[in-house]
Parts: structure tokens; C-alpha cells; sequence
């Protein structure tokens, strides 16, 4: 369900957002290419559930929840 199991918030919720930041420290493309992979599995999931969904969500909102927050360094 790509739920946060302590706060029942959509993951990555604020939680493990903080926590992936800082476990990739440095890293910025390392997390982006993790979420990347997350993202294409819940989209898979996603065709699974759909037909069970009302509404199914969007792949914009989908793109922003796990790969659209990630921060952006520039050089």
C-alpha cells in the first residue's frame, strides 16, 4: 500500500523522507535512483489495485511523491 507504518501517511512520509536524506548524505543521486526504482515498483503495483480503486492516482502526483521533493543541488 506504500504506506508509512507509524504515521499511516502516504510513504515516503516526512519521516522517512528525513531519513532518507540523511542516510544518503552526499548522495543525492544514489537516493534519486532508489526512489526511481521505488517508483516503478509502485506503479506496478498501482495496475494491481487500480481496478479496485475509484479513482487511481495520478502519475504526476506519483512522480512528486517519490522522486519531486528529493533536494537539488546545483553547482
Amino acid at each position: 500500500m506504500w504506506i508509512c507504518r507509524l504515521v499511516a501517511q502516504p510513504w515516503p512520509c516526512a519521516d522517512a523522507r528525513l531519513a532518507l536524506v540523511d542516510g544518503f548524505r552526499d548522495r543525492t543521486p544514489s537516493l534519486t535512483l532508489l526512489l526511481a526504482g521505488q517508483f516503478v515498483e509502485a506503479l506496478g503495483d498501482l495496475d494491481t489495485i487500480a481496478p479496485k480503486l475509484r479513482t487511481p492516482p495520478d502519475s504526476r502526483v506519483l512522480d512528486e511523491r517519490f522522486i519531486g521533493w528529493v533536494p537539488v543541488r546545483r553547482t
